[in-house]
């Protein structure tokens, strides 16, 4: 059985996973993308582990039973030959949530607590003034923060938002079915759903909206779920509101934002994903004050690829005992 992975596997590693399988032969391309990869694949490949993969995947490795992903999300094998269903798919779903939620979490104090506006101040050597400072900056205390997307980031989120004093509403697919079976760091997330007060479904998505203090973007990308927050949305948030994308760039229109950030109804905003990245150098983004604008650097952890492996290990064992594994994609819905 021969294994492709797009990322370094050290001798521990390859040990532990030929204690599963002896036989494994275990090729690096170490470029994390399909850049070099193809010439690693061939019709002796049968699992794969990368973040990205070449277009013409199934015709260099037209025996492959097995791709693992290195990111939680699959929407750029959407179209590609892998999602047919001859091949298992399992995603890094859980292995960045703690991170991510630890991003959100900052964004949102950041701007409660009037970070950005200091740290501008500072650079310009300009004492804040108080009064305004005063008027402006508020407490998390008692805000509802709603979670569109409930699956292991924001599951996070929602525990690490909720000692803070806040209300936690969540809109998810499929909200009767409130556990969650995916990969998950051991004592983070939300596993049971008993965390968010209420859950919504995604024909409800316009009245959860107004009756939440911060909004935080944390779904797959979907044919439902693009261009999701749109100017229809964002007229309905509610007054004063805070928005953090952690999903994608385009479930949001980055246009219908820049309106209500500068208009209203909404204070601040944080992005951490974009249309076209990296962002270019001209957008009108860069210049909004009232928006922290981050280069897609919230899931970025030393533990990343720690976490990766030991999910390709679990995963190792289920597929060649034919079990269920885990974090599977569905390819009739996309993720």
């Amino acid at each position: 059985m021969k294994l492709v992975s797009a990322v370094p596997i050290d001798e521990g590693q390859r040990a532990r996973l030929r204690a599963i399988v002896p036989e494994l032969e275990i090729v690096e391309s170490k470029s994390y993308t399909d850049a070099g990869m193809g010439d690693l694949l061939d019709a002796s490949t049968m699992a794969l582990y990368a973040f990205r993969v070449p277009e013409d995947l199934m015709e260099r490795a037209p025996n492959l039973q097995w791709l693992q992903l290195l990111g939680a999300g699959c929407e750029h094998l959407h179209g590609n030959p892998v999602m047919d269903g001859r091949v298992r798919i399992t995603t890094a779903s859980g292995v960045q949530s703690s991170p991510i939620a630890e991003y959100v979490l900052g964004v949102i104090l950041g701007h409660y607590r009037w970070l950005p506006q200091s740290t501008r101040a500072q650079l310009k050597r300009d004492w804040l003034d108080q009064a305004a400072v005063m008027r402006g900056a508020r407490e998390l205390r008692r805000r509802t923060v709603g979670v569109v997307g409930y699956g292991s980031i924001g599951r996070e989120v929602a525990r690490l938002a909720k000692p803070f004093g806040t209300r936690v509403f969540a809109l998810k697919r499929d909200p009767s079915k409130k556990a969650d079976s995916g990969y998950t760091v051991e004592g983070t997330g939300d596993p049971d759903g008993s965390i968010p007060e209420r859950f919504y479904g995604p024909d409800e998505f316009l009245s959860m909206l107004p009756e939440c203090d911060v909004v935080v973007l944390a779904m797959p990308v979907t044919p439902e779920t693009e261009g999701m927050m749109n100017a229809e949305a964002f007229a309905a948030m509610k007054a004063r509101s805070f928005l953090v994308n952690v999903a994608r760039g385009n479930v949001l229109d980055e246009s219908a934002l820049m309106d209500a950030l500068r208009d209203g109804p909404m204070e601040g905003a944080a992005l951490d994903v974009f249309d076209q990245e990296p962002l270019p150098e001209d957008s009108p983004l860069w210049d909004i004050e009232n928006l922290v604008v981050t280069a897609h650097i919230s899931g970025a952890s030393r533990a990343q690829l720690r976490r990766c492996f030991e999910l390709v290990e679990q995963n190792l064992q289920r597929f060649v005992a034919d079990e269920p594994m885990i974090n599977p994609v569905d390819p009739a819905l996309g993720y």
